[in-house]
């Protein structure tokens, strides 16, 4: 069996080359402020490999998508053992764009704190009298710069956003900054409304896209999932406070509460956190993992 060993390793996943394609593994690690934790969550990583399935065939026509399989029987050999099995994504080459690309439809966390500031998230002024966890009249497109790992991501505005592509990508900034803008606000309006109807708010996500070897936009990564996405349930629901959650508040909660902790989680919040991000998926796929 020809062994494989990690061309690149993030706080969660592993990518390997694989020749004409590339096997991106999503482990069962867990990451919260910038730190990668001691403890892994059993089944995690098949949540996200599963759920950014469901969204890829969900929106591919709204924008192509990276994915070609998501069967280890597909992949080679080394891809077919047990710690593999449904967190491994077979998928393009993509050359990646160096835009986070972040919608919010709801104001909560970092933009609900500079709106407290002055009025505004990432530069962009909002209604007055808004409270935290509301509704925004319309979503809005809040792109970053993507950091090495142990480094913040920062907040840049979308004019920013189109000199960093055109910096990277000479006469094509404003076209591909504008392509960014509208499949992300596109995607999550679609997405979002799905949800809804199965009782999730997507309050935000980010995205990630490339440029395939035809030289189209693609989306890539992961995609809407408990790692990238705030999920609120909509059942209790009540702006004027932070919301319950389905994904890691869990555990950045118990973090903060236990400083000392040397970033090694009690079983009883691993078990919280797992459970959640299973609930989010069998809620929006009708399916079990």
């Amino acid at each position: 069996m020809k062994e494989y060993t990690p061309i690149k390793e993030g706080k969660v996943r592993e990518i390997y080359d694989n020749g004409d394609n590339l096997i991106m593994v999503a482990t069962d690690r867990i990451s919260a402020f910038d730190h990668i934790l001691n403890n892994t969550i059993t089944d995690k990583g098949a949540v996200l490999t599963l759920m950014s399935k469901f969204w890829f065939d969900y929106t591919s026509d709204i924008i192509p998508n990276h994915l070609i399989s998501v069967d280890n029987s597909d992949m080679p050999e080394f891809f077919q053992q047990e710690r593999f099995i449904k967190k491994s994504t077979m998928c393009k080459k993509l050359e990646m764009l160096p835009i986070e690309c972040i919608v919010r439809g709801y104001i909560t966390g970092s933009g609900w704190k500079s709106y407290l500031e002055n009025g505004t998230v990432c530069g962009i002024t909002l209604p007055e009298g808004l409270q935290e966890s509301d509704k925004l009249p319309e979503p809005i497109y809040t792109p970053s710069t993507k950091a090495e790992i142990g480094d913040h991501d920062i907040n840049i505005s979308y004019e920013e956003s189109i000199e960093v592509l055109e910096k990277a990508y000479p006469g094509k900034g404003e076209e591909y900054a504008q392509q960014l803008k509208d499949a992300t606000i596109g995607i999550y309006k679609k997405c979002a409304e799905y949800a809804l109807s199965k009782g999730i708010i997507i309050a935000d996500t980010k995205f990630e896209f490339g440029i395939d070897e035809n030289g189209v936009m693609v989306i890539g990564d992961e995609m809407l999932t408990p790692d990238s996405s705030r999920f609120w349930p909509l059942e209790g629901y009540e702006p004027g406070k932070g919301q319950p959650s389905y994904d890691k508040q869990f555990v950045r909660d118990w973090l903060l509460a236990n400083p000392d902790s040397d970033y090694t989680l009690p079983q009883d919040v691993i078990d919280k956190t797992i459970a959640k991000y299973k609930e989010a998926y069998t809620l929006l796929t009708g399916k079990e993992i």
